[in-house]
């Protein structure tokens, strides 16, 4: 089936022969649907400090900071914007001339509204040589849009939704990744230092570097720090081949196979690469202007604390095992923190004797460890927190797509349906061991939790393989635990006129 040509490519890749094999029969056998115990709410999986825990957490987050730990703020920041303008390229190709659908009579009537309205008037009057106001008085409006999406203006269709300017300020409009430097200046920063990494595609690499370089030194001073940025690729090694609706490898014109992005479960192996004590991860969309910023900051150092609360824990009961000699007593004890703390259940557990209760113990202890802020269900689209059963017959909270849920199971689909709450993305993990040793973060994903979707390629249908989400299946094998934030924390842009909410004003 694969061709000496083939192999070189797959080589070029640094992708084994082996893997290939595999995904070509995944795309045969499909991925198993996950067994729910339940979805995860308020006391059952969930936890809701109040305020004088909050304030705890908040002081325990402060006290670790001071000891001079690594924390490094990881943000996916390879998505192109042109999703968020799928209306806008509707309304350029239609064969109507002026504002018809609620979406665009949306956009024209607030375009003084949007941050990049200043940026867009000084294209319209360099291309057009005219400015908005005269544009829309002579009702051309797809020469608006055009300067938006297109190289001649803007480019907003093909730059990085972390390029694009989102707030307004009164020194000037910033993008996604100025805010993101700010938040990792409030609750990120050690030491007076603040390590920020964006994970970007090959072709916007060099526009992401120049606008860091040109932003930086303005929010250094402004926040008395020095930032340490760095920049990853998802990994060529990572794509995965496409195949047939036949299940055969899917071909190009020129007889090549086709590769496609492993979908963001691929940076597990850029996570894998940062050397930190604790890293924070949040989306490149998902940021608020500095008046709202404050819930973000409180509970940013909030989720922080209870991770290093529960680490330290973790970490004792880590040292003692490893010491051995635990009485029952304290092997029980540990037991309850693994159970009640973070959610780890074993229905069988009392049916292992000293030692092998130990050793269970041991190796759930000694994973990486996550806290997940998840915010009241508002109909979102994406990932929810479930207790879910692993491949080991334990029970522990995972954050699943709808993807991962059997819809013909009615138990499940009203789980998933009436489920409580949301994964908003965002999350702070730790990533080394009790011994200050990083954890080798591919070991710990569940490969049978990828997915397969229908895609197109120049009108031919063809079967694409996403890998385990990275917060989804690529963190399986984590302790995981979830934290109630307020709903103000998760303000995500998926379309352009989301840029006309409240929050984004």
């Amino acid at each position: 089936m694969l061709s000496q040509e083939d192999l070189k490519q797959i080589a070029s890749k640094g992708i084994s022969e082996e893997q290939i094999t595999n995904q070509l029969n995944e795309f045969k056998t499909g991925f198993p649907f996950l067994r729910l115990e339940a979805a995860a709410a308020i006391g059952k999986g969930i936890v809701a400090p109040e305020a004088d825990e909050r304030d705890k957490f908040i002081a325990n987050w402060n006290a670790y900071k001071a000891q001079g730990k690594k924390i490094v703020k990881f943000v996916p920041a390879s998505g192109a914007a042109s999703r968020m303008f799928k209306d806008m390229f509707s309304f350029l190709s239609a064969d109507y001339d002026v504002p018809t659908t609620p979406f665009e009579k949306k956009y024209f009537e607030n375009l003084k509204h949007f941050a990049f309205f200043e940026a867009l008037n000084a294209q319209c009057v360099k291309n057009e040589g005219k400015d908005i106001d005269q544009l829309l008085a002579e009702g051309a409006y797809k020469a608006i849009v055009a300067n938006m999406l297109e190289p001649k203006g803007l480019n907003y269709g093909q730059l990085p939704k972390g390029l694009l300017l989102f707030h307004n300020y009164e020194d000037g409009a910033r993008t996604p990744m100025e805010e993101h430097l700010v938040e990792g200046a409030l609750y990120a920063a050690s030491n007076k230092e603040a390590n920020v990494h964006f994970t970007v595609s090959h072709e916007h690499m060099q526009l992401f570097e120049a606008k860091v370089a040109e932003k930086l030194d303005k929010y250094a001073q402004s926040y008395g720090i020095k930032y340490n940025i760095s920049f990853s690729e998802q990994k060529p090694s990572t794509d995965t081949v496409a195949a047939n609706p036949d299940n055969t490898p899917f071909r190009t014109d020129d007889g090549h196979l086709l590769f496609r992005p492993g979908g963001h479960g691929a940076l597990i192996e850029n996570l894998n690469e940062i050397d930190a004590d604790v890293i924070f991860i949040k989306n490149i969309d998902n940021v608020v202007p500095d008046r709202l910023k404050g819930d973000t900051v409180d509970y940013k150092q909030v989720i922080a604390g209870v991770l290093v609360s529960l680490q330290q824990k973790a970490f004792a009961y880590l040292e003692m095992l490893e010491k051995g000699d635990c009485s029952h007593e304290v092997l029980s004890e540990m037991a309850a923190f693994l159970q009640d703390k973070l959610c780890c259940v074993n229905k069988e557990i009392e049916q292992l004797d000293d030692k092998a209760l130990a050793t269970y113990l041991f190796a759930k202890l000694n994973r990486p460890m996550r806290v997940c802020g998840v915010v009241k269900n508002v109909g979102e689209p994406g990932g929810g927190p479930f207790l879910t059963y692993n491949q080991d017959g334990t029970v522990s909270l995972q954050i699943l797509e709808s993807s991962q849920i059997d819809k013909s199971n009615e138990a499940y689909q009203k789980m998933f349906t009436e489920g409580t709450h949301f994964n908003p993305v965002d999350l702070v993990c730790a990533v080394k061991d009790f011994k200050g040793k990083a954890f080798n973060l591919p070991e710990f994903v569940d490969k049978t939790t990828g997915f397969i979707s229908s895609k197109s390629k120049n009108g031919k249908e063809l079967k694409a393989l996403e890998l385990p989400g990275l917060w989804n299946g690529a963190m399986s094998n984590w302790n995981t635990v979830f934290v109630e934030v307020p709903l103000a924390t998760f303000n995500p842009v998926k379309t352009v006129n989301d840029l006309l909410r409240e929050q984004h004003q």
